[in-house]
């Protein structure tokens, strides 16, 4: 097993603080964990021919991504029999999760709750009970309006122009459900924060001791009715984090670039894939989810940042330096 060769106060430290910063800059920030969320619950290939929908198209594709850097997947299932939709099965997920860590050892496997269009919170949670080490954990509702094209022949599922305008809701009981269910079943809880309001949900499960050291907080810059994704909110957003966490952050479409950038520069971590770009840059489909992970890697070089191995992320995260089995 390769060997850690960093303590935990490389990497726990006060984000807040521009003294400390100034002194990680000169002594060398901590490696960079990135994450790469292949799929999505809710565009398929009608927006972009290259996302990968089947099994074995997200299975190769978080392959390609973990040679290239990424140390952590993030998997929404889909539906074997329609693949526009995504799956409420945990055996479906628990397929896919061991055919990734068949070709990827050692990465970190963390299944979304996110679901998709649909799906009520039982039905979300079947990515918790398919043996994953991090799972996505929503900390408030979202409104979202969004036309999907049709999907035209070869690919199945359906057939017209979707509209939909919706409100995605999410109390206090429903985190603390997810939370407990995460906790029972040893999956640690990526926190998904998309404005500074949702920070009372985040605290709330900590003073219930719902959740574990460090806790790992995901800001989400861009998505309707989330921050605006500048570098102000971005940085409004680390001044609410808890003490004892570690953040990455999500820049959608546009975004990606810039804000990923910015988490690069501040200590962060990172998350890219085609859940959250279908865009290379503008007028430009991404090819793979490989080729988005390699820029990351690139800007990390440039700006001073190892890349984390899975083996470090790992130890940063918190949980089991042994990875999952299937």
């Amino acid at each position: 097993m390769e060997e850690v060769k960093f303590s935990e106060r490389d990497y726990l430290w006060d984000f807040k603080n521009s003294y400390e910063w100034m002194q990680r800059v000169r002594k060398g920030l901590p490696p960079l964990i990135i994450s790469v969320a292949i799929t999505g619950g809710v565009q398929g290939k009608e927006m972009n021919p290259n996302l990968p929908e089947t099994r074995d198209e997200q299975v190769e594709q978080a392959y390609e991504a973990y040679k290239v850097g990424a140390s952590v997947v993030h998997i929404h299932a889909r539906r074997p029999d329609d693949p526009s939709k995504v799956s409420s099965d945990p055996s479906v997920f628990r397929e896919i999760n061991g055919l990734i860590r068949g070709k990827c050892p050692d990465i970190i496997i963390n299944n979304s709750t996110g679901g998709g269009p649909g799906l009520s919170l039982e039905e979300k949670m079947a990515g918790i009970y398919a043996n994953p080490e991090l799972a996505s954990l929503n900390c408030g509702p979202f409104v979202t309006r969004m036309t999907l094209p049709p999907r035209k022949p070869p690919l199945r599922g359906r057939d017209q122009e979707v509209h939909r305008d919706v409100c995605t809701p999410i109390t206090y009981g429903d985190t603390e459900r997810y939370a407990q269910a995460m906790l029972e079943n040893g999956v640690k809880p990526e926190l998904e924060v998309y404005h500074p309001g949702q920070f009372w949900i985040v605290n709330n499960l900590i003073g219930k001791n719902l959740i574990q050291k460090p806790y790992l907080i995901q800001l989400v810059m861009g998505f309707q009715t989330g921050s605006y994704p500048t570098p102000k909110n971005l940085l409004a957003l680390i001044d609410e984090l808890p003490p004892s966490s570690i953040f990455e952050v999500i820049g959608v479409g546009n975004f990606q670039v810039p804000m990923i950038a910015m988490a690069i520069i501040l200590g962060g971590n990172v998350r890219t894939g085609m859940e959250d770009t279908i865009y290379y840059r503008k007028g430009q489909l991404c090819d793979s989810n490989a080729e988005l992970v390699e820029r990351v890697v690139r800007l990390a070089r440039e700006l001073n940042r190892d890349v984390a191995t899975p083996m470090q992320a790992r130890k940063m995260l918190g949980i089991s330096l042994k990875p999952s089995t299937y």
